[in-house]
């Protein structure tokens, strides 16, 4: 596909609408996306139908997740469900696995298990960059 490198960190301007609209298919559109969602931050399956101009095709968004041929450089595991709720279907023998994966990108979870949406849902446009630190 195009337009994903080796690595899902994207500067704004390759995460806009227009590097989003040149990839072909419905799929291909919903991975572009994806891929810019920064670490720490989520999207729903709703949101991202919604940003792509399809707002009722969320279930559409969850298969392209549960089929992404892209391994970890669409990072599908920062795609949740409406309330907040990571996926059941996440992996297969393995229900802990999105939250944990969450978790060390420092993704907060409420008593009740679902993520803390006010401080973690991702709105584009509005990110402010964070520097990385020189190790």
């Amino acid at each position: 596909m195009r337009g994903l490198g080796s690595s899902n960190r994207r500067s704004p301007r390759t995460c806009g609408t227009a590097a989003v609209q040149r990839d072909a298919g419905f799929f291909g559109r919903v991975y572009a996306l994806v891929a810019c969602i920064p670490r720490g931050r989520v999207a729903t399956y709703g949101q991202i139908a919604r940003m792509l101009g399809a707002p009722r095709s969320a279930r559409i968004v969850g298969w392209a997740m549960h089929g992404n041929p892209h391994g970890r450089r669409v990072p599908c595991h920062r795609v949740v469900q409406q309330g907040g709720s990571c996926s059941p279907n996440f992996r297969a023998g393995d229900p802990g696995a999105q939250r944990r994966l969450l978790e060390r990108e420092g993704v907060q979870f409420l008593l009740d298990g679902r993520i803390d949406m006010q401080a973690h849902q991702w709105h584009p446009g509005s990110e402010v960059p964070r520097r990385r630190r020189r190790e």
